[in-house]
C-alpha cells in the first residue's frame, strides 16, 4: 500500500514534525500511533520516516532515509487575477502539473474588486497549494507570491525565456516558441516564465510593455479559452516538451 505523504512545517536533519492542523487531523482523525512510517517532503527532499511522537499539537518523525523525487519544473507562472474560485483552480492544478512559481498579477482589466481583495487572498491559495503538492506527492511547495502591479513585475531582471500568451498572436505557437528556447539553452532544463491574462485579456498598453520587456508573444490555438484553461494548456504543453 502506498505511503501517505506530507509536508513538513519544521525539520531538522534527523527529524521533522506536523504542526497544528496537519497534527490535529493525523491524531484525531487518522489516529496515527508511534511507529507508523509515511513519507515526508522536507527542505526539497523526500524521506522514509517513521512516527516518534504524537499529539494534538504536533507529530514528530524520525527521518529514516532519502527517497527518489523530481523536483518541480523550472516554470513560473505570471497569473494575472480573475474570479478567485476560477483561479483557486488553477492554482491548484498547476501545481499538480509541476509549477515551481506562481506570480498573482493585478492587471489592467482585473476587476476592481478583486484587485483589492486580492492581498487577503494570499494564504488561502498557498494553503491550496500545499494540499494539491500533498495530493500530487510532490517533493516541494511551489511558491506563491504576494500580487504584483504588472509593470512593477516586468521590471524584475531574469535570464528566463519569457513568453506571453496573447489572444492576438496567430503565427507563432507556444510549441515553436518553446523548442526555439530549447534549441540555444545550454541547460537541459532551461527556466520559463509564461504570462496569462485575465478574462478580457491583456490591453494594447500592455502588450507594449510586454514587448518593451523582451517578451515573446506566443499563440495557444485558433480558439478563445477561459484564463484557467490557457494557464493548464500552457504547462502542459511545456511538460511535454
Amino acid at each position: 500500500m502506498t505511503r501517505r505523504r506530507w509536508i513538513a512545517d519544521t525539520f531538522t536533519d534527523t527529524t521533522a514534525s506536523l504542526l497544528g492542523a496537519q497534527a490535529e487531523h493525523l491524531a484525531r482523525v487518522l489516529r496515527a500511533q508511534a511507529g507508523t512510517q509515511a513519507d515526508i517532503v522536507a527542505g526539497g527532499r523526500v524521506y522514509q520516516a517513521v512516527i516518534e511522537t504524537v499529539s494534538l499539537e504536533e507529530v514528530r518523525f524520525k527521518l529514516l532515509s532519502v527517497l527518489d523525487a523530481e523536483s518541480a519544473l523550472p516554470f513560473t507562472l505570471l497569473l494575472a487575477v480573475f474570479k478567485f474560485d476560477r483561479m483557486e483552480w488553477a492554482i491548484e492544478k498547476a501545481t499538480e502539473l509541476g509549477v515551481s512559481t506562481i506570480v498573482p498579477i493585478i492587471a489592467r482589466r482585473t476587476e476592481k474588486h478583486l484587485a483589492l481583495s486580492a492581498d487577503k487572498r494570499v494564504e488561502r491559495w498557498r494553503r491550496l497549494a500545499h494540499e494539491a503538492a500533498k495530493q500530487s506527492r510532490r517533493a516541494d511547495l511551489p511558491a506563491i507570491e504576494d500580487p504584483i502591479a504588472l509593470a512593477t513585475r516586468l521590471s524584475r531582471n531574469t535570464s528566463a525565456h519569457q513568453i506571453l500568451l496573447a489572444e492576438d498572436e496567430h503565427t507563432v505557437s507556444l510549441r515553436q516558441r518553446i523548442q526555439a528556447a530549447l534549441k540555444i539553452s545550454s541547460n537541459d532544463l532551461p527556466e520559463f516564465e509564461f504570462a496569462i491574462g485575465p478574462e478580457g485579456g491583456w490591453t494594447p498598453e500592455e502588450i507594449s510593455l510586454f514587448a518593451k520587456h523582451n517578451w515573446q508573444p506566443a499563440s495557444l490555438g485558433p480558439r478563445i479559452l477561459r484564463a484557467e484553461t490557457a494557464a493548464i494548456a500552457t504547462l502542459a504543453v511545456a511538460s511535454a516538451l
